[in-house]
This record gives structure tokens, sequence and C-alpha cells, in this order.
């Protein structure tokens, strides 16, 4: 499908899988390798291999085991997120709302998957993730946060008023606009939603929140709703 050019967008879309166990990353890769648009380009048993596989092949997606020996998921999403920006991680977790996927988020994962996610979620997730969607719906990311907000830094945790959070001075680059929306994602909500909200179309939601996204320099509306929360203007409940 196209010619490769290291992009989702040139058509392939470039993975690596990082899981201590090679019977499930034979798996992931069968079902991968039945998919025309989807190319396995790497294989990593542990968290320092797997940095080192993403700097090496630059994939478009990371699907990443949170609980390895060694270098955890965690770390791991840490350093490429940070070294290799173009590639978005996905995190591989055996349980729902787990604490150890919830820290990945705010490490800088675009999502995370259930282990035993049918293959069609998996493939859904990879293409998702590939064209700057999140993995997961921001309702479940809100669930999680809701659940680990004690894990917040002070600001976060702190009984914010609107006021302190709004005035986070990394929210002060936005249009009074972009600040509703921003706080509309913080709710986890969706396009059609928030544009029924401010009776806006959704093509206009589409663009104020691809301008969050860019002057905040987030990847994806799950970061958005993690830096909601860790600015106060999300709050638990």
């Amino acid at each position: 499908m196209g010619h490769d050019d290291g992009t989702a967008a040139g058509g392939t879309i470039r993975v690596l899988l990082v899981d201590d166990q090679a019977l499930l990353r034979m798996g992931f890769r069968m079902i991968l390798a039945a998919e025309d648009d989807i190319e396995v380009v790497g294989e990593a048993g542990d968290g320092a291999t797997g940095i080192a596989q993403a700097s090496a092949l630059r994939p478009d997606v990371v699907l990443m085991d949170v609980r390895m020996p060694g270098t955890n998921g965690i770390e791991a999403t840490e350093r490429i997120v940070a070294e290799t920006p173009s590639s978005r991680v996905i995190i591989l977790t055996t349980f729902d709302l787990d604490e150890y996927a919830f820290s990945a988020l705010r490490a800088g994962a675009s999502g995370f998957l259930l282990k035993d996610a049918k293959p069609g979620e998996l493939v859904g997730a990879i293409r998702a993730v590939a064209s700057g969607d999140a993995a997961m719906s921001p309702r479940i990311t809100r669930r999680m946060l809701e659940m680990f907000s004690g894990q917040l830094p002070e600001d976060g945790a702190a009984p914010a008023t609107a006021a302190t959070g709004r005035d986070d001075p990394r929210l002060a680059q936005l249009t009074a606009r972009e600040l509703e929306v921003f706080e509309a994602l913080g709710e986890g909500l969706t396009n059609a939603e928030i544009a029924e909200q401010f009776v806006l179309s959704e093509a206009t939601v589409k663009t104020h929140v691809g301008r969050v996204l860019g002057k905040l320099g987030l990847r994806d509306r799950v970061q958005a709703v993690v830096l909601a929360y860790e600015t106060g203007v999300a709050r638990p409940g």
C-alpha cells in the first residue's frame, strides 16, 4: 500500500513490539501481518532493547508491555517519547485501570490496550494512534485520572478554583475559545459533544482542538486530559 517513507501518512504503519513474552509478540505479529497497511519492523524482549530499537527504527507506533523486568514500560515510554518523538506508544496491560498504565499515560503514552483485546481492537488502536488520535477514549483516561488523582502533582491535587487552573502559565497562549475547548477536552468530550455545547460546527471544533494540541505541545486528546488534571482545570468528581 503506497511506498513506505517511514511515516503513517506514506501508507505503511511501522510497528515495534516490546514485550518480554515471546509468545505474545508472535501472536501480535501474526495478527498484524494480515493487514496490508501495517508492518512489524522490530521486536524487543525488554525495555532497554525497546528504547534502542525505537531510536534505530523510528517506528510510527510502539506496542509496549507496561510490566517488564529491568527497564519497565513506564521508563521506556518516557525515554522513547523524549528521544523519538515521532513514535507514539500504546501500552499493553493485563487489566483495566492499571496504576502502571496510568503512570505510562503521564509519561507520554497515547493510550493503553488490554492484552486480550480482540484483533480488530488492536489494529484499530494502531491505526488511530498513527493518524494522530488516541488509542483509548478520553473518558477512560478521565476515569483513570479520577482513580489515581492522588498521584498527580500538588497543583492538580489541591482544591484549585477554576481561576487557578486557567491561570496556569502553560495555558496563557490559548485564546478564550481555545481555553473553553481545552476544558471540554479535559472532561473527555468528543468533537461532536463540544460542537453541541458551544453551538459550533464539528469542522470548527476540529480546528480548535488541533490548535490547542499544537500550542500546548500535546500529541493527542489523552495527553490533553492528563494536562487538564495537572493544571487543575479538570478535577476529580
